[in-house]
């Protein structure tokens, strides 16, 4: 299955719906994740289907919704999942709670584990699918965790994303993939280095090259590699960025 290279709607947070699905077009990109922050707000019909077309008009697909529904009290996922429908996707983008693995307890894990299972169950009946944001501060933020909730879950429609972790070295981010890499639907692309610097993506090039030449030819590839953030959030940037991530997939 080939990888589709694509852009997160986020990385250009103050630009209307139209000229980031125009942009990604004219960069040689084929989907779209639209984030659930601005662009398509949940439960928003109106805008997620008016959003849907601007991304069908440009030749593109909507690959994701970029959730922050963040498991656990309080967290509503049907606004999310009819926000999603209307887009016309069938993956959701959602986040393992609101606490690291280390420092979450055993109850607020078991919370977070039953929002996540009665979340994919509600999916599962759009005929949609789940996948956890590989991320910091959240029960799936290394690799090892990251399966645990896969597991606890149990949901055969819950996947996970994967992202260079911040701060990890070129084989500890590989290591951190191919422990999950049957798992993973998506890519957040993107190189920050040595944190949160944001860098041009060839600023990370043995990284990329070395992580593409394993998922191309993987079993289960991901899905999407999505381009997540460019420095300075420059849009003149775009073509660029885009054009390493597509030489990146050959």
């Amino acid at each position: 299955m080939r990888i589709r290279p694509g852009l997160c709607s986020v990385t250009f947070r103050e630009l209307a719906p139209a000229q980031i699905a125009d942009a990604a077009a004219r960069a040689g990109l084929e989907v779209v994740e639209w984030g659930g922050d601005v662009h398509v707000p949940p439960g928003d019909i109106r805008r997620a289907t008016e959003v849907a077309r601007a991304t069908a008009d440009a030749g593109l697909a909507v690959c994701s919704y970029g959730s922050y529904f963040r498991a656990g009290p309080g967290e509503e996922i049907a606004p999310i999942l009819d926000a999603a429908e209307a887009l016309g996707t069938d993956r959701i983008r959602v986040w393992a709670g609101r606490t690291g693995s280390a420092a979450a307890g055993a109850s607020e894990r078991a919370w977070v584990v039953d929002a996540l299972t009665r979340a994919a169950d509600a999916a599962s009946a759009r005929g949609m699918g789940l996948a956890l944001e590989f991320h910091g501060g959240t029960l799936a933020d290394d690799d090892v965790q990251t399966l645990r909730v896969l597991d606890e879950v149990g949901a055969p429609n819950l996947s996970t994303y994967w992202q260079p972790a911040v701060s990890a070295p070129d084989d500890l981010a590989l290591a951190h993939y191919e422990t999950i890499a049957d798992r993973v639907s998506a890519v957040h692309v993107f190189s920050w280095w040595p944190a949160g610097e944001r860098l041009p993506l060839r600023a990370r090039d043995e990284l990329w090259r070395r992580f593409f030449a394993t998922a191309t030819v993987a079993p289960i590839p991901p899905r999407d590699a999505l381009l997540e953030f460019v420095p300075d959030d420059d849009l003149g940037l775009l073509d660029g960025e885009a054009a390493v991530l597509r030489r990146y997939l050959g």
